[in-house]
């Protein structure tokens, strides 16, 4: 009988900068598909369309206050910042580690910086929207997302190909 790996460490870097010690959660970013339902004539129930991607959306806390998070607040860039998330999952049955690694190309759209009060702990929330989002499992890519440049990617298949060439891109 197996058991299932568990996140048992973590470290989230920012433009190459490690935070390590300084963030005690991170929400993963959910990937989503906008599926409209569609009925036409002939059919017995609906079905469910696939009309693309929703957006990519990365909240962290931070442990107290980071200046750098700041200092890219308002970035007129898409891309301008660079999160990359790792994490050490663990199986207790095997001890076999699954390093798994998310890596976001965004902007921040909100910084919260909680509340402040003496001696009591300080926590900041972020979240950032990404324009580039990858899922790495193990050193295989599992997912690749590109709003801009239209890529779709999942297990190593361009799902998007097709549409980007009957455009002309």
């Amino acid at each position: 009988m197996g058991l299932p790996s568990k996140l048992k460490n973590m470290n989230l870097f920012n433009d190459g900068e490690s935070y390590v010690g300084q963030v005690p959660e991170v929400s993963i970013p959910k990937v989503a598909r906008k599926l409209e339902e569609y009925r036409g004539g002939g059919m017995d129930s609906a079905i469910k369309i696939d009309m693309g991607g929703e957006p990519v959306e990365f909240e962290w806390k931070a442990g107290g206050h980071i200046d750098q998070v700041y200092r890219q607040f308002g970035a007129v860039t898409h891309d301008a910042v660079q999160l990359r998330w790792m994490g050490a999952y663990q199986d207790d049955g095997t001890g076999q580690v699954l390093p798994i690694e998310i890596l976001v190309r965004g902007r921040h759209e909100e910084i919260d910086p909680g509340t402040g009060k003496p001696g009591d702990d300080t926590e900041q929330s972020i979240k950032t929207i990404a324009s580039y989002y990858r899922l790495t499992s193990n050193g295989q890519v599992l997912i690749e997302i590109d709003a801009i440049n239209m890529l779709f990617i999942v297990d190593g298949v361009d799902i998007l190909a097709d549409q980007r060439n009957a455009i002309g891109i």
